[in-house]
């Protein structure tokens, strides 16, 4: 009851409202000791909880607009999920609509005929691999040195050092350096982490929002501007036809500002028909933030006080 009278304080009604929006990845239907950030159905159920004896959950699209018209009751937020994992369909959605919450799932469309986006075919490769080690890439996506892979420790280690490597470089290039990684851990690639259209249909039927990701999840930095407006726009292309219906909102794959995209990109959202547009930055949006530069938070606490306490500060970071 504390918390809720806080966040009530500083996420008042109307104009001077703030408005939290949480956003995930999965919600795995069991523990995944490579994946420990992830919650898995259980933990996922008692955050909705929590979320919602503290927040009033909002329909994502009307929330934003509310936002900006200055109509938002108190405590207002919003649950989304980025990438288009399969889990949101048969783990995530089931749980949401027992908690009677609508959600935002911005997808990335190229992925959606069984194939795997770059990051999960490296947690892949590193999870089937037979090896003692792999190859890690320097800064420039050459490969100078190997890292251990003989526990689950060290393979935990490996795929973030593989990623934060391999994240920014041009997509041909990361693709190569993937596929080096696949044949050297010997692994068999994984396949159907991903919905299928019929399943975002689905989702779209529920009532839940489905918005863009673009189509393959590049750093949209990574690519000329020709190839990026391409992303944007056919990602949002494939959705209309898959659901009926064009998407206004949109994510910003990996979603830093300066370092993933840029005001260039911004506008390229905008002429694409989007309303609203969402950043991985934290902190908590109001009438006077950028309506294609909107503010998440991703909650990683599993105790409910500290988890609660963590949402009430975010709210004092100003976006």
């Amino acid at each position: 009851m504390i918390l809720r009278a806080l966040t009530a304080l500083s996420a008042p009604a109307g104009e001077r409202s703030r408005l939290s929006v949480f956003y995930f990845h999965r919600a795995l239907a069991r523990p995944d000791p490579l994946l420990p950030s992830e919650p898995d159905a259980a933990t996922f159920d008692r955050m909705l909880g929590w979320i919602g004896s503290q927040f009033r959950v909002l329909d994502p699209l009307d929330a934003c607009e509310r936002l900006f018209a200055g109509t938002l009751p108190s405590r207002p937020a919003l649950v989304t999920f980025d990438d288009g994992y399969r889990d949101n369909f048969t783990v995530a959605l089931p749980i949401l609509q027992q908690h009677r919450m609508q959600a935002a799932f911005f997808v990335s469309t190229a992925f959606l005929d069984g194939s795997m986006m770059f990051n999960d075919r490296v947690i892949e490769a590193v999870r089937g691999c037979t090896a003692q080690s792999l190859p890690l890439p320097g800064p420039d996506g050459e490969v100078r040195r190997s890292v251990p892979v003989r526990d689950l420790a060290e393979r935990r280690v490996a795929i973030d050092l593989i990623l934060a490597a391999i994240k920014h470089l041009p997509p041909a290039q990361r693709d190569e350096r993937v596929l080096e990684l696949e044949r050297a851990a010997g692994a068999t690639p994984a396949r159907g982490l991903m919905m299928d259209p019929g399943q975002v249909a689905a989702l779209h039927r529920t009532g839940m929002r489905v918005g863009g990701h673009t189509r393959t999840h590049p750093i949209l930095l990574a690519l000329d501007d020709a190839a990026a407006e391409r992303e944007i726009g056919g990602g949002l292309d494939d959705l209309a036809a898959m659901t009926g219906e064009r998407p206004l909102l949109f994510a910003y794959p990996n979603g830093k500002p300066g370092s993933d995209f840029d005001a260039r990109h911004v506008s390229m959202v905008e002429r694409a028909g989007c309303h609203y547009a969402f950043t991985t930055q934290p902190g908590a949006a109001s009438r006077a933030s950028r309506r294609y530069e909107l503010p998440r938070f991703t909650p990683w606490d599993r105790q409910r006080t500290k988890f609660g306490l963590r949402a009430w500060r975010n709210l004092a970071v100003d976006r």
